[in-house]
């Protein structure tokens, strides 16, 4: 539904329209809340700002998080998608992500009708001059058109807009993103209410038009097939499937690019933000990388009804003119033209250290931060924190316990508590080994994790949960039989010895069969004798599931001991208003950082950046013998 003219109260609202504001709004609004999404525009909804990809390493795991939870960018990337990887298949399966390019107009249409059609949700088309208050409780907004509404939470999703900046060579503009207007006001209302803010950068490369390219210059990059489906909802994808393509820099290239660092706002101090460390610019690269003669292009076409290519691998904001002569050197792209140049664009962020696990702010009860404000990169960071956000905003006006995702139960956790621990000078990525617990926290296992828990939420239907329990019940079974059932050398020496494994003297059970190497699920099935077994791993989740738990048994049950150790430091609960000024043993950066993140336990105090080993035996020390802290009863 889009509006007009508001209601004068919600029970959330939800400021922005992209991957947070979508995933946080649906939730609340799911929850049961009434919802205001509040939008510069309804038809941005949803848009893609740099590349029109979801998923990638460790990021295709929050996108399959979030789906299990109940949200929606898995099944927005499945119906979109028109070409699907499983990234690093080559590794163990705890790095196995999978990645989908989605036509970029298809994708915004696709989210704006989940979000125009949902119950209980209205979309205005406004912006925030103001966050009104009384005390430290959130009372509601002030738009800029002048309607005044109250709420009991809002979550704050403004990406890039808050007093953005976008740079092209010595060129600067206002504005969130390309051809749209910056957020102001709402930095200023922030900081009036006692918020500390930074500056952050990002960028995206140029557009250049599918025809121009020579194709047959570079090299392919097919989609898998059959792709597998980010959302446990769908079964399988029935898209028409695109190629990518690969090319690469050189060193003509790299000469041309740098005739423009003196113009280039990166190197003359122009752009004050600090940028992403892991995704530099081209520029950043050729200057940081000298002794490389090359780097990657991927050349990925936005949509099936467009010539538009996204340069993956040429995010600058150089010259314009040198952008063009750089494109134009590389294998394939020596005709190409240049529909619109890549830019830079700066933008406020409120440091995380600000906010609660549940992402609600620390100063003001009822307001929630998501996204780009965080100080994170990426739609699916993005996302997750929206779907965080949304659902602990609507419990906060249901008066009910808040939801938080731990370290050891998902990639959502852990970004949360990386993010308010860690804090950031620079845009927060996810990356698998980020996750002390990845083996446990694949991609492929995330129903498993937390699906029961959106259901617990009401964002997940009965039937998927009746799914789930009866895909665990052919897992389990199919597990015990393989570890209870032998297998005769005659029957099983020839697959080992086609499979270049060596062949076994006397009956051995088919768990340490396919614990080889080697040796597959799929291979066992094919000297499975019972039809109940064979069918059950001719499923593909259901196989796949029972292969990994097999295989890595061990390492599983080990990382399983681990979680039970540490969670006994979360137990150890600190007071929220502990003086830490009383310890003078503690080390000055140690006192600093305890006081300005306030842990709520030992274990979290102890993941806090500049806070030492040293420092949290001390604490503990003086908590315990001072008689604040409780110790947990250590036989449960």
């Amino acid at each position: 539904m889009l509006i007009s003219r508001p209601g004068t109260y919600y029970d959330v609202i939800v400021v922005g329209g992209g991957h947070a504001g979508i995933e946080a709004s649906l939730a609340a609004a799911r929850m049961g809340c009434s919802t205001l999404l509040i939008s510069l525009k309804a038809n941005a909804i949803g848009r893609m700002s740099c590349n029109p990809a979801i998923g990638g390493t460790a990021k295709g795991h929050l996108v399959r998080e979030i789906d299990a939870l109940g949200g929606e960018m898995g099944k927005i990337a499945d119906a979109t998608g028109i070409q699907f990887k499983m990234l690093n298949t080559s590794k163990g399966p705890a790095v196995w992500s999978p990645r989908c390019q989605s036509d970029r107009e298809w994708y915004s249409r696709d989210a704006q009708e989940r979000v125009l059609g949902q119950t209980n949700l209205d979309v205005l088309e406004d912006s925030v001059a103001d966050v009104l208050t009384e005390g430290n409780m959130l009372k509601g907004i002030r738009t800029f058109l002048g309607h005044e509404i109250r709420c009991r939470s809002m979550v704050l999703c403004a990406g890039t807009f808050l007093n953005g900046l976008m740079h092209t060579g010595e060129k600067h503009r206002s504005g969130g993103r390309f051809g749209e207007a910056p957020a102001r006001g709402v930095t200023e209302s922030l900081k009036e209410l006692g918020f500390t803010s930074g500056r952050l950068k990002t960028g995206t490369p140029p557009r250049i038009d599918l025809s121009t390219i020579d194709l047959a210059r570079t090299e392919r990059q097919d989609s898998d097939d059959p792709p597998i489906p980010f959302s446990f909802h769908n079964e399988r994808i029935t898209n028409r499937l695109v190629p990518m393509y690969l090319t690469y820099t050189n060193p003509a290239t790299h000469k041309i690019l740098e005739k423009g660092f003196d113009r280039s706002p990166m190197f003359t101090g122009k752009i004050k933000g600090v940028g992403p460390r892991y995704c530099p610019s081209i520029e950043d690269k050729v200057f940081r990388f000298a002794e490389r003669d090359r780097h990657q292009i991927f050349l990925e076409p936005e949509g099936y009804d467009t010539n538009v290519v996204y340069v993956n691998g040429f995010s600058t904001s150089l010259p314009e003119e040198i952008q063009y002569e750089g494109i134009r050197s590389i294998v394939g792209l020596e005709h190409a033209a240049m529909i619109r140049p890549g830019y830079a664009v700066e933008y406020d962020f409120f440091p995380p250290h600000q906010l609660h696990h549940t992402l609600e702010t620390k100063l003001i009860s009822g307001l929630f931060f998501a996204g780009q404000i965080n100080g994170t990169s990426g739609y699916e960071e993005a996302a997750g924190q929206g779907l965080i956000a949304g659902i602990n905003a609507a419990l906060k006006v249901q008066n009910k316990k808040p939801f938080i995702v731990q370290r050891s139960e998902g990639y959502l956790g852990v970004m949360v508590d990386d993010l308010i621990n860690k804090s950031t000078d620079e845009p927060y990525r996810m990356f698998t080994s980020r996750a002390e617990y990845r083996l446990l926290l694949r991609q492929d296992n995330a129903d498993r994790r937390l699906m029961r828990a959106g259901y617990e939420l009401g964002l997940i239907a009965k039937e998927m949960i009746e799914q789930l329990d009866e895909k665990e019940r052919k897992v389990e079974e199919t597990l015990q039989y393989l570890h209870s059932t032998s297998i005769a050398p005659a029957a099983i020496n020839p697959l080992l010895e086609k499979k270049n494994e060596s062949p076994i003297a006397e009956n051995d059970d088919l768990a340490r069969m396919l614990r080889r190497t080697n040796i597959t699920a799929e291979d066992i099935a094919t000297v499975v004798t019972d039809a109940t077994i064979k069918a059950n791993l001719s499923q593909r989740d259901v196989r796949e599931q029972v292969e990994i738990d097999a295989k890595y048994a061990g390492y599983i049950q080990r990382q399983n001991e681990q979680i039970q150790r540490f969670a006994k430091l979360e137990e150890y609960l600190i007071p929220e208003h502990f003086d830490y000024t009383r310890i003078t043993s503690l080390s000055t950066e140690g006192k600093e950082k305890l006081h300005r993140i306030r842990p709520r336990s030992i274990g979290q105090a102890s993941r806090i950046a500049g806070v030492t080993n040293s420092d949290v035996s001390v604490l503990t020390i003086y908590l315990k013998t001072s008689g604040v802290l409780k110790t947990p009863d250590v036989s449960r």
